[in-house]
């Protein structure tokens, strides 16, 4: 249940950062909302997730997955350009992430 969690909770981190991006410093109310819900369930997964991965672990998989997620919605919807070299990054994010999990 912990893994399902910290899993979540990477996704949210990726919801958050991408509503706090289109709030334009706050100033539109719904990302503003959608921003503030899933930063608090975001940090309460990742809580929930610590009581039985290590911290080190845990931490360093939902801001990989967080990571990972921004970036590819930015390439994906904001039209951020998707060149080899941030591919070739963003995979060896994800080989780091997956091997913290199968060396846990």
């Amino acid at each position: 249940m912990a893994w399902i969690a910290l899993i979540v909770s990477g996704v949210l981190e990726t919801v958050w950062a991408s509503a706090l991006s289109r709030s334009e410093g706050f100033t539109k109310p719904l990302p503003t909302a959608v921003f503030g819900v899933a930063l608090v369930l975001s940090m309460l997964g990742l809580a929930f997730a610590l009581r039985e991965i290590p911290v080190g672990t845990g931490y360093a998989i939902w801001v990989g997955i967080g990571a990972v997620g921004t970036a590819a919605y930015g390439m994906a919807v904001l039209g951020e350009p998707a060149t080899t070299a941030r591919m070739l990054c963003l995979v060896a994010i994800v080989a780091g992430v997956a091997g913290l999990k199968f060396l846990h």
